[in-house]
């Protein structure tokens, strides 16, 4: 296990709500293949911070990957909404191109 992997597990296992953490956590599951841990930590982040934005944008790409096509449709127009609301346009612009590539 990688040290940045084990400071931010502990990290949110001690029950932090910073979001940057939890997405830095659901990057690093990602980036070692752990798509399902990945998945579920940006879940999480979505289910607590529904206005994170970066979280839409790599959910959508990681179940891209995962051949998800659908559900990376739905987290990247949820996305497309909060960014809107946010007012947000590099956000949104980012979101809408990831979208148009599917």
């Amino acid at each position: 296990m990688s040290k940045r992997l084990a400071y931010l597990e502990k990290a949110t296992a001690a029950g932090s709500t910073d979001p940057f953490l939890w997405y830095g956590l659901a990057l690093e599951y990602r980036s070692l293949e752990r798509n399902d841990e990945a998945l579920a930590t940006f879940t999480k982040i979505r289910a607590d911070h529904a206005d994170y934005l970066p979280a839409f944008l790599m959910a959508g790409q990681l179940l891209e990957k995962m051949g998800r096509i659908d559900d990376a449709k739905e987290w990247l127009n949820a996305g497309i909404a909060v960014a809107k609301k946010k007012g947000d346009s590099h956000a949104q612009s980012e979101l809408e191109s990831a979208l148009s590539a599917l």
